[in-house]
């Protein structure tokens, strides 16, 4: 029977099916929720030293629904990090370590360009048990004017010398979270890499405005007459997210072989994580799945997943990861390899109209059939 258990980093996981940073872990009890019902790990909602500035708004989400008049195929939010202050997030970490000590929890962190800060926030973290980082250098909308988040993370090198700066003091394993907003998605990820992190996650939200309202001529979600571009997400951005994370897998295969990858963008059933797995992740993040389905969709992509596996055969997550990566070429390879196979192709077609017995000859094509029959 195969098995969904990995380990990714050191980190020992039941199954490669992780919540992402947001707000499926926004807070110790639905955290616990999570691990309840099976997930492989949690990793929480964005935090920092001072949540002061942090002030959410109402309403923040926008939701693009498909043309069934149900299923929601986008989801827009302009959600900030958390606004819990950290001393609060220290006691239930400490809290969620001491209920679940098997449990894999992440700390998703996000500071300003101070290296003492991200240094503290590290350091004080892991002294309460955390399992691993994730550097939120990706939020597409929040506080960029503190120049967090995409402000710090579409730098390359500005995000190689914070990266430099958690490692100096990290004692756990660190992810750094890319932002799909930039051309390249490869160069952030390299300095990341570069800087010594243990892996890479991706893909963060896309910078979005989900629409215009027709009647009233406001862009949504409206915030006093008003709104700013957000974060897209859920099942409409997944293929841009399996093209970042074959260019990210890679890179990684190619420069820095052994690092771990974790996919996000659009994952909902365990098909879709297997997608994502063959083209070289280690694990699959959930974030707007569980706000549409709930913290028990686990359940089903763990048998969809399994059903994948014995289906084809594979006996661990590791027999399938990045098995699609060579499949992969340039437009110019594609060319001449539809040549290259009409040409035989046309080949074999002649041979079978080669005469191989007397009783084959055919005065009409008397002498095509010659001419088939000469070297030249």
């Amino acid at each position: 029977m195969p098995t969904l258990a990995t380990t990714v980093d050191g980190l020992k996981l039941p199954n490669p099916l992780v919540i992402a940073s947001g707000p499926p872990g926004t807070n110790l009890n639905v955290i616990t929720r999570a691990f309840r019902e099976g997930w492989g790990a949690v990793i929480a909602k964005t935090i920092s030293l001072d949540a002061s500035k942090v002030i959410n708004v109402t309403p923040r989400y926008a939701k693009l629904i498909g043309a069934d008049g149900k299923d929601v195929v986008g989801w827009e939010n302009i959600e900030l990090i958390s606004d819990r202050k950290f001393d609060i997030w220290l006691d239930e970490f400490k809290k969620c370590k001491d209920q679940y000590p098997d449990g894999i929890l992440i700390a998703s962190i996000m500071e300003e360009f101070n290296k003492d800060a991200w240094v503290e926030i590290v350091e004080r973290c892991q002294d309460v048990g955390v399992d691993a980082f994730e550097l939120n250098f990706s939020c597409p909308h929040g506080l960029p004017e503190r120049k967090m988040g995409a402000a710090m993370g579409e730098n390359p090198e500005i995000l190689e010398e914070v990266s430099g700066w958690v490692m100096s003091a990290a004692k756990k394993p660190v992810w750094a979270k890319m932002t799909p907003n930039v051309t390249h998605i490869e160069d952030p990820s390299r300095s990341a890499l570069r800087a010594g992190c243990q892996g890479v996650s991706a893909i963060n939200t896309i910078r979005s405005v989900m629409s215009v309202n027709l009647e009233t001529l406001r862009p949504e979600p409206s915030v006093e007459g008003y709104t700013t571009p957000g974060g897209y997400s859920c099942k409409a951005v997944r293929p841009i997210a399996l093209r970042m994370v074959m260019e990210i897998a890679t890179m990684i295969r190619r420069e820095f072989p052994g690092r771990s990858l974790s996919a996000i963008g659009g994952i909902e059933t365990g098909g879709d994580a297997a997608q994502f797995i063959l083209l070289g992740a280690d694990t699959a993040q959930v974030c707007t799945g569980v706000m549409k389905h709930g913290y028990e969709m686990v359940k089903r992509m763990q048998e969809e997943l399994l059903a994948f596996m014995e289906k084809h055969k594979f006996e661990t997550i590791a027999d399938f990861k990045g098995k699609s990566l060579d499949f992969f070429t340039t437009h110019a390879e594609l060319v001449r390899m539809q040549k290259e196979r009409k040409a035989k192709a046309a080949a074999a077609d002649a041979a079978k109209k080669m005469v191989k017995a007397d009783g084959e000859w055919s005065g009409d094509d008397f002498v095509k059939q010659s001419n088939a029959l000469a070297h030249n």
